[in-house]
């Protein structure tokens, strides 16, 4: 099969080392711009603090500049805390960060965790399952290095996201400009296939602001939000090109005369399954009664010890 042929039939493949690259550059200038990912990185905390564990060892997956570790690492003063991200540059910086804890730092790819089988307690993940190429196998992975009882604990960008950059680019060429993304229902049927108990997910709608739309596309590029698919012109976009994407763009000011950029981010949260799992609480006898141990009742529950 042609590399022509290949990008018509999957024109939103990611190109991975395109990705690496792209966060690379972005180390320096992310946290001033990701205001987005920092908010929901606040809002996994906060979510964090009504579930009652205490786990001993954590990845935080796609960790950029570290500052969701940092976070974690002082919710969890006791844990081993490794810091896991696609991007060399992004782990360096965060080296250099002042942080609470000591932290490991790994440079690795999420599809190919370099973990034992059951090694981990939580795994957290702040707005990077969109850069995954498969979903499934991330979530194989997360299963696979996960305890029994382990929490996965994640937010995604779901297809709402940049609607208007994507409407106005549609009606300037065939290309792809903007990455996809998956939508909620999709992930949460991705966790029960890979057989992960419990799973929960919902949904926010973001709306930020800019008097232009070279801005957005200057903070997507600041944080390393550049189009990688298959898909995507591989030449220079040509001026004429871009007048008449922000011209189109225009359709979408407000009242108040900004132009909105929307995001939709998923939540999602589920758990490893327990052993013999009669939904992750005990073991079943001949008599068809289960016993179940009061500590999984109170883990389960969130009921601290």
């Amino acid at each position: 099969m042609s590399d022509k042929h290949k990008v018509e039939q999957q024109p939103y493949a990611l190109d991975k080392r395109k990705v690496q690259a792209a966060f690379d550059l972005a180390a320096g200038s992310y946290d001033e711009a990701a205001v987005l990912q920092h908010e929901v990185g606040q809002r996994i905390m906060e979510r964090l603090e009504l579930i009652k564990i205490q786990p001993e060892v954590i990845i935080d997956i796609g960790s950029g500049t570290g500052r969701l570790s940092r976070a974690v690492s002082e919710r969890y003063p006791a844990s081993q805390l490794y810091s896991l991200d696609l991007a060399p540059a992004m782990l360096a910086y965060a080296r250099q960060q002042p942080a609470p804890q000591p932290t490991g730092f790994i440079c690795a790819d999420t599809e190919q965790l370099p973990f034992g089988e059951q090694r981990v307690d939580m795994i957290i993940s702040n707005v990077t399952l969109q850069w995954c190429i498969n979903l499934e196998a991330v979530f194989k992975e997360f299963r696979r290095v996960l305890k029994p009882g382990g929490l996965l604990m994640f937010t995604t960008f779901g297809p709402n996201t940049l609607k208007e950059l994507r409407s106005s680019w549609h009606g300037v060429d065939a290309y792809n400009h903007v990455n996809a993304f998956f939508d909620m229902h999709d992930i949460g049927d991705a966790l029960r296939r890979i057989g992960f108990s419990d799973p929960v997910m919902d949904v926010e709608h973001f709306t930020l602001t800019y008097r232009e739309v070279t801005t957005l596309m200057r903070d997507l590029k600041a944080v390393g939000a550049h189009n990688v698919t298959a898909g995507r012109p591989l030449g220079l976009t040509g001026k004429a090109r871009l007048q008449k994407m922000i011209k189109t763009y225009e359709q979408f000011r407000r009242d108040d005369g900004q132009l909105p950029a929307t995001y939709e981010v998923i939540y999602g949260h589920a758990w490893a399954p327990l052993p013999r799992d009669n939904h992750g609480m005990g073991d079943t006898h001949e008599d068809g009664s289960v016993s179940i141990p009061l500590s999984r009742l109170r883990q389960r529950l969130g009921i601290k010890k």
